[in-house]
């Protein structure tokens, strides 16, 4: 068998992306919480890599599916859990865990992506869900298509504005309330086409991708859940443990880097406060001031690596 730095635990159901470069960040770690199990690729490299225990967390019952046969030769030492790691707290079987590392690998998995029941896909033709969870899930999460057939004009600019970082996101938004008027949207050739209209002709694949991204975090609310869940995240690592977090999108990025940041910070107090007030105590350190990012290597391999950027923090001992 090749040691876990010469393989690279893909799947057809999801590749996994810098696996290589968390095993070294995790290297001395026993206990590892995989939030975003996906296929279990992350997952399969930590026990390859000796991990005492992992346990895997998804939203997604298919995931869970998919890697608890994938993994079920790692007997005991592999644990899968239907949650969502944002409410990590609030997931029973993981009470009196106390992880050493744990990583959240946030997105899509390319399963999810490919699988056009799920509608994630601008292919032509396809369903607008992109719920993570399946119909009747843990949150009750409402369609792709329920919202665009329902919300305001002005907030659904907001979000291909703040989630797409889509330049034109008002005149997008304005196109899709005129055209649910006449027809409500059903697939995905509703959006594209209401794209193109609002963008032009010379609108393509990279514009619908932005769009469909959008919408995407709005439904699943993943970017206020990414806010509750990395405190709740940095909460549950024991002293000296390590936080490894994955984001493809530039808010979510953002989101991450100013929390860690924060948190590496001594003193908490206001700005305007002139005298220190707080226990002028981090409450840990960053591993890495820049997001790592994929080599040229992997990113060629794995178009999904592209965007990723991985950020490293340490709890204090």
């Amino acid at each position: 068998m090749h040691p876990p730095s010469e393989r690279s635990f893909a799947t057809t159901y999801h590749a996994p992306v810098l696996v290589h470069e968390i095993l070294d960040f995790f290297k001395e770690s026993r206990v590892v919480i995989d939030c975003t199990l996906g296929g279990g690729g992350h997952s399969q490299a930590f026990l390859e890599d000796g991990k005492e225990k992992v346990y895997g967390i998804d939203r997604d019952p298919t995931a869970i599916r998919e890697a608890s046969e994938r993994l079920a030769g790692y007997k005991d030492r592999f644990v899968a859990v239907l949650g969502d790691f944002t409410k990590i707290d609030q997931i029973y079987p993981l009470n009196s865990v106390r992880p050493d590392a744990i990583l959240a690998d946030l997105g899509v998995s390319s399963h999810q992506l490919d699988d056009e029941s799920r509608g994630f896909s601008f292919r032509p033709g396809v369903s607008l869900d992109m719920r993570m969870e399946e119909e009747g899930g843990l949150s009750n999460l409402q369609s792709a298509a329920t919202l665009l057939n329902t919300m305001d004009e002005s907030s659904l600019a907001d979000i291909f504005y703040n989630y797409g970082d889509e330049p034109k996101s008002r005149r997008v938004a304005s196109e899709v309330v005129r055209r649910r008027n006449h027809k409500p949207f059903e697939t995905s050739d509703d959006l594209v086409n209401a794209i193109r209209s609002a963008l032009g002709p010379r609108s393509g694949p990279g514009d619908f991708a932005r769009i469909f991204q959008a919408v995407r975090i709005a439904v699943n609310d993943e970017m206020n859940g990414l806010d509750e869940g990395l405190v709740r995240l940095k909460d549950k690592l024991t002293p000296g443990g390590v936080l490894a977090i994955i984001s493809y999108h530039s808010g979510e990025d953002r989101r991450v880097k100013n929390a860690f940041r924060d948190w590496s910070t001594k003193c908490k107090c206001p700005p305007i406060q002139f005298q220190c007030t707080c226990s002028g105590v981090s409450d840990g350190t960053l591993v890495v001031r820049k997001a790592v990012t994929a080599t040229p290597e992997e990113a060629r391999l794995n178009s999904r690596a592209r965007s990723a950027k991985l950020r490293v923090w340490r709890k204090s001992e």
